[in-house]
C-alpha cells in the first residue's frame, strides 16, 4: 500500500514565528530539520499500521524545505515549485491514503499559529458556499481521487477544523496555540511518539475501513475567492471565466476539483504581479 505524506511548515513541532519558517533565516535551517522528523515519525507510525511505500510532499513555500539526507529512505520526496498539484503532488499516483503534516488553520482563526489560506494575499475562499482553508482545497483534491485524509498534525484550531471537515480523522496535537505566533510547544521527543502513534492508529483503522470517508465536493463546483486589496481582485478576474462579484471577491464554476485547485493557484499567482 502507498500513501502520501503532505507535509507544509507553519503547524510543524515547536513553530511558532515566520522565522522559523521563512527560508534563508537560520531559523529557517533549524526547523527544516523537525520538519523532516515529523515526516519521519508518520512514515514510521504508518508503516507500522501496513503501509510500504511513501511519497513525501515538500508543501511550504518553494517546496525545499525537507531534508532529503535525514528523510526516511523508504520515501520518495517531492521538492520544489510548480508541480502540478503542488503540496498535493503524487495525489493521482495510486495512493491509498493521505497524511496532513504540520498543516495550520485558514485564514482568520483565532489561536491559531500562523494562520493563512495559501498565501497573504487570500483573506478567504469558499467551495460550493462552504469556507475552508489549505485542510479543505487539499481534502477536497484528494477527494476527487477518492482519497481519504487518514491524519492530520499541527495546533488544537487547525486540527479542530480537519475534524469538523473529516468526522473520524485521526489528529494530533503537537503545540496548543495561545496567540498567532505563540504556542505551549510539546518536546521532540514527545511529539514525535504521538505523531507514530496516530500514524499507526490511523492506518490500521484504514485497513480495516473505519476510518473517515473522502471529501467529495459535488460537480459543478463554485470558487469563490477573496483577496485582501481590490486591486489583487483586478489582476485575478482576467483570468478566462472570472466573475467578479464585489471589489475584492471573484468566483469560477468548474467541472472539478483538479481544475479548481489550478485555477485557485493561477488566480493568487496573478495577485504577485
Amino acid at each position: 500500500m502507498k500513501a502520501l505524506i503532505s507535509v507544509d511548515m507553519e503547524g510543524i513541532t515547536g513553530v511558532t514565528n515566520m522565522d522559523q519558517v521563512t527560508p534563508g533565516h537560520a531559523e529557517w535551517q533549524r526547523f527544516r530539520r523537525v520538519m523532516t522528523g515529523d515526516a519521519n515519525a508518520t512514515i514510521k507510525g504508518a508503516a507500522q499500521g501496513g503501509i510500504d511505500e511513501f511519497i513525501v510532499s515538500d508543501g511550504h513555500w518553494d517546496g525545499t524545505n525537507i531534508l532529503l539526507e535525514e528523510l526516511d529512505p523508504r520515501a520518495r520526496l517531492n521538492a520544489g515549485l510548480n508541480s502540478p498539484f503542488s503540496m498535493l503532488e503524487g495525489i493521482d499516483s495510486g495512493v491509498v491514503a493521505a497524511f496532513f503534516i504540520g498543516y495550520h488553520a485558514r485564514n482568520g482563526s483565532s489561536k491559531a499559529v500562523l494562520d493563512h489560506t495559501w498565501s497573504s494575499r487570500v483573506a478567504n475562499v469558499w467551495l460550493n458556499g462552504s469556507p475552508c482553508g489549505e485542510i479543505g482545497l487539499g481534502a477536497a483534491l484528494c477527494g476527487h481521487f477518492d482519497i481519504p485524509v487518514i491524519m492530520i498534525s499541527g495546533d488544537q484550531t487547525a486540527t479542530a477544523e480537519a475534524s469538523e471537515l473529516l468526522p473520524g480523522i485521526e489528529c494530533t496535537v503537537v503545540k496548543r496555540a495561545t496567540g498567532r505566533m505563540s504556542a505551549e510547544c510539546l518536546p521532540l521527543e514527545v511529539s514525535h511518539l504521538k505523531i507514530r502513534e496516530s500514524a499507526a492508529r490511523a492506518t490500521s483503522r484504514l485497513r480495516m475501513n473505519a476510518g473517515p470517508r473522502p471529501f467529495v465536493v459535488s460537480p459543478p463546483i463554485l470558487l469563490a475567492v477573496e483577496f485582501i486589496a481590490s486591486h489583487m481582485a483586478d489582476r485575478a478576474s482576467l483570468l478566462p471565466e472570472a466573475t467578479r462579484l464585489d471589489a475584492r471577491r471573484i468566483q469560477f464554476t468548474v467541472p472539478d476539483m483538479p481544475t479548481a485547485f489550478r485555477i485557485f493557484r493561477a488566480a493568487v499567482e496573478l495577485t504577485a504581479a
